[in-house]
């Protein structure tokens, strides 16, 4: 047994201090403002992240990354290198083991695999991209590691990259589809639709490249153990999807391959798919023989793990006089690469929003020779909204009508391309309670009517969406004697409250105090739970948690059986329910047993069982979203361009609630994370040389205290009847839209409409 494998099935299970309140659990947990159950481990500092855990017989490794954005590396010269005390390999395509070039992601079958890029690993001496590492350097510390590795000189031979977006966008493709649905939708006739409006709008809307930047960099321990199988702590939202990744690239089964995830410090998407540095720190773990750790630098992180596509976004509305769409188009141009092939869904929101007779959609993408881009929160989503409503706010201020009032106006009774009923949209309501809390009817309608000595002020709103994912996923329940349970899955846990959650809705559905349920996850050994990502992991473990729970309660009624001395006997599901530690009659509230008593009658510790949550086949029958209003209202220094965000309110429609504390949390992280991607972020990308200019967080300006207001947060809480627990995601909507809010205040401010994010000074003097 290996040093990993002895503290394996520790690392991450959680059961709360105590019962806030003694009456809660008569009365159910879900949708009570519990505390994370893991803060306390995270405050006091005992919450191990992968690059935190102490191993022994551990060594370091080192990336050596390309400076070219394309060629090959003719000559790779370690001599200085090997001369550092310590060193222990000098890996490259000369000598590192032979592996199997990994498959992209696919979330239609997560086994196939999960890499950002397709591309064979160090297999040749290949440059694609600024960044791409060329070598791997081995040594007993981090910083000798280091050391060699700045020591390792590398020849190269160049070729001319493509990296100009903007030199090849009139060269744009059309993709063959965007996340499995057609990159084009027509319906009616769009251009005749525009060009019979009374009132246009017809603009071109740009965001540029973002990394995530989350506060953890990416890191992996990599072990291999005696009998050939191996074991990685990474810090990936995704642990089933990097086993059966690694399993494929290194010619194992997939039981054979176990991948741990006790902490993420965030991942945003950027810890999804896998980059590189997981596969070649399991490379030189073999090469090595011995565990190895290889956590990336920030500026590392840049170089080797993708972001969030540049992106130009026509968007043309026409409508008639009294605000209704004759036409709706939105058509996009992203960047991607032949190695990644990621087309970024922005232009899904247009699909689902807004009534049109007549609706053209379409997408292309530019092929660079670039590090492959990936998932940042929201995808799409979040910069198709920018887009779309900043258009509506301008076809607003033609048409002379408040632009909730124009929203309201273009309300679909069904989804306008896909035709279906929406499984619950209450997108009006939110915004009606989020206008009058907000105190948006004391908005004058004209630009810069508002200002406070050098301060220009405006307020904006815009509309939140995001689809309603769920996977299927599978989920473990043990009872035990003692009057516990221990719920298992394999699933992620960010900070955003999956355990919490998870631990909460078990407790109700068992009929037990909050105390005694455990939940035990982020470990690929677990029941196989979906990646943490767009949204879906709650609800597709709540499924889960639901089947197994059911049928562990189905599995004590069949302890029970015809035994005449339980008041249970001949007992059916339907016919019980759990409260008070146990099962009771519907029919007879005083009768039943707990779950103690069941097994100690029966002689049996516990009963352990396993079930699925089936497929979502709600998602292939409804239209299925999460909704927003954002209300925002910005200052803007009439003399130096500065923007500041002053006040913010959303409003949400997102199902039944089932954590307002942690769901608040999740909203106003999106939020903030769409303050900076209006204000602050940007990817400085050198169109010469193919290279990131500014990667590090003194240079790539992620919002700070300062930069965020009090955000205020509503919802609607109305419960969708077609989804577990009646709930839909909340952790990617806070972004979406965001943006556009605050381009829309900052035009109301001002009356200078910026289409270029971020609003920098120079765009607004």
């Amino acid at each position: 047994m290996s040093v990993l494998q002895k503290i394996i099935g520790t690392v991450a299970q959680f059961i709360p201090d105590k019962e806030p309140d003694p009456l809660m659990h008569k009365h159910g947990y879900i949708g009570k403002p519990f505390n994370r159950v893991d803060g306390p481990l995270k405050v006091k500092g005992e919450a191990h992240f992968t690059a935190e855990f102490k191993i022994e017989n551990l060594v370091y490794a080192a990336l050596v990354c390309s400076t070219i954005a394309k060629g090959r590396a003719v000559r790779i010269d370690a001599s200085e290198a090997e001369k550092v005390s310590g060193l222990i390999a000098v890996i490259t395509y000369e000598n590192v083991p032979a592996m199997k070039a990994p498959s992209l992601l696919d979330v239609s079958d997560t086994s196939k695999g999960f890499a950002a890029s397709d591309l064979p690993v160090l297999q040749d001496n290949k440059v694609n991209w600024d960044g791409q590492p060329v070598a791997v350097v081995v040594a007993a510390t981090l910083d000798q590691a280091e050391y060699a590795a700045s020591l390792v000189r590398v020849e190269y031979e160049t070729e001319t990259p493509t990296v100009s977006f903007d030199g090849l966008k009139t060269e744009a493709v059309v993709p063959s589809d965007i996340l499995g649905e057609p990159p084009e939708v027509t319906i009616g006739d769009a251009d005749k639709g525009f060009t019979e409006a009374e009132v246009t709008v017809d603009n071109i809307y740009r965001t540029p490249r973002y990394n995530h930047n989350a506060i953890e960099p990416h890191a992996t321990i990599a072990a291999w153990n005696d009998d050939g199988s191996l074991t990685v702590f990474d810090s990936t939202q995704a642990v089933n999807e990097y086993k059966y990744t690694l399993a494929k690239i290194f010619s194992l089964k997939p039981e054979e391959v176990q991948v741990i995830a006790p902490f993420v410090g965030g991942g945003f998407g950027g810890k999804a798919g896998m980059w590189n540095n997981t596969v070649l720190c399991a490379a030189a773990a073999k090469v090595a023989n011995r565990p190895v750790k290889l956590v990336l630098s920030r500026e590392g992180v840049f170089r080797v793990v993708g972001g969030r596509t540049i992106a130009e976004q026509r968007v043309a509305l026409g409508a008639n006089k009294d605000g209704r769409f004759t036409a709706l188009v939105h058509t996009a141009t992203t960047a991607t690469t032949t190695h990644g092939r990621y087309a970024e869904q922005c232009t899904f929101p247009a699909r689902h929003l807004y009534a049109s007779d007549n609706l053209f959609i379409g997408q292309k993408v530019v092929n660079l020779d670039t590090l492959a881009n990936t998932w940042m929160r929201a995808p799409g989503e979040s910069i198709g909204t920018f887009a779309l409503e900043s258009a509506i706010d301008e076809l607003a201020y033609k048409l002379k009508i408040d632009p909730i009032e124009l929203r309201s106006i273009n309300e679909p009774e069904k989804d306008p391309t896909k035709g279906t009923e929406f499984s619950s949209r209450n997108l009006v309501e939110a915004y009606s309670r989020g206008a009058e809390k907000f105190g948006w009817s004391r908005r004058n309608f004209e630009p810069g009517w508002q200002r406070e000595g050098k301060w220009l002020i405006g307020q904006g709103v815009a509309t939140a969406y995001y689809p309603v994912y769920r996977f299927p996923a599978s989920a473990r329940v043990r009872i035990s004697a003692d009057g516990t349970a221990m719920v298992q899955a394999s699933a992620n846990e960010m900070g955003m409250g999956t355990a919490t959650v998870q631990i909460q809705h078990a407790a109700e559905r068992l009929g037990l105090p909050i105390d005694k349920v455990s939940f035990h996850y982020g470990d690929s050994a677990l029941p196989q739970s979906p990646m943490a990502g767009g949204s879906n992991q709650t609800l597709s473990v709540v499924a889960a948690v639901q089947a197994a729970i059911e049928k562990a309660q189905n599995e004590m009624l069949r302890l029970v059986g015809e035994d005449y001395i339980s008041e249970l006997s001949r007992g059916k599901h339907e016919r019980v329910e759990a409260r008070e530690g146990g099962l009771f009659r519907t029919d007879d509230l005083k009768t039943g047993e707990t779950y103690s008593a069941i097994l100690q009658r029966a002689g049996q510790d516990f009963i352990e069982v396993e079930a699925s949550g089936g497929m979502p086949f709600e998602l292939m029958t409804y239209s299925m979203g999460s909704y927003g209003a954002h209300f925002c209202e910005v200052r803007v220094d009439e003399e130096s361009g500065e923007v500041r965000v002053s006040r913010w309110l959303g409003s949400f429609d997102c199902g039944r609630i089932l954590n307002p504390k942690t769901a608040v949390s999740q909203f106003r992280g999106g939020i903030i994370m769409g303050i900076g991607m209006a204000l602050t972020e940007e990817t400085l990308f050198d169109e010469r040389k193919g290279r990131i200019m500014n990667p590090s967080l003194a240079e790539y300006h992620v919002p700070v205290n300062l930069d965020v207001p009090h955000i205020e947060i509503i919802y609607n809480d109305i419960p969708d009847e077609h989804t577990p627990l009646g709930a839909h995601g909340v952790g990617e909507i806070g972004i979406t839209g965001a943006a556009a809010a605050i381009a829309n205040a900052v035009f109301h401010a001002t009356g200078k409409r910026v289409r270029e994010l971020p609003i920098t000074l120079d765009k607004l003097l």
